[in-house]
């Protein structure tokens, strides 16, 4: 039986050194060093991932392809993407936005440790 996109992004996540999961009120976030890093929301009625992306990158995302990925409401701003989580999801490449993420915010030292 496939896991439920909840559950395989939070084993993505928690993979991370030091990752931990904090619930909030609107779901749970994925920080390291009591930073987010990534967030699970219902967006739309679907669980979505919101993340970290380097600069040009949510501009480039939402125009691939603006039914997979968004611009979050709070998050956006500040550099943040929304992506999908549905039937079709790539879970490799949500491995990695996760992990890009991750090194975005996490201090110097656990960055070198994501291989």
């Amino acid at each position: 039986m496939a896991l439920k996109p909840a559950t395989r992004l939070r084993k993505i996540c928690l993979a991370l050194p030091d990752a931990t999961d904090v619930v909030m009120r609107r779901g749970p976030s994925y920080r390291i060093a009591d930073k987010i890093f990534a967030v699970e929301r219902l967006h739309e009625g679907a669980t979505t991932l919101w993340c970290k992306v380097p600069p040009g990158s949510q501009a480039v995302l939402t125009g691939a392809d603006p039914r997979r990925f968004f611009v979050p409401p709070y998050f956006g701003p500040k550099g943040w993407i929304g992506v999908v989580l549905d039937a079709s999801v790539d879970w490799k490449e949500v491995a990695a936005l996760v992990e890009r993420s991750y090194r975005l915010v996490a201090p110097k030292r656990r960055r070198r440790e994501v291989t």
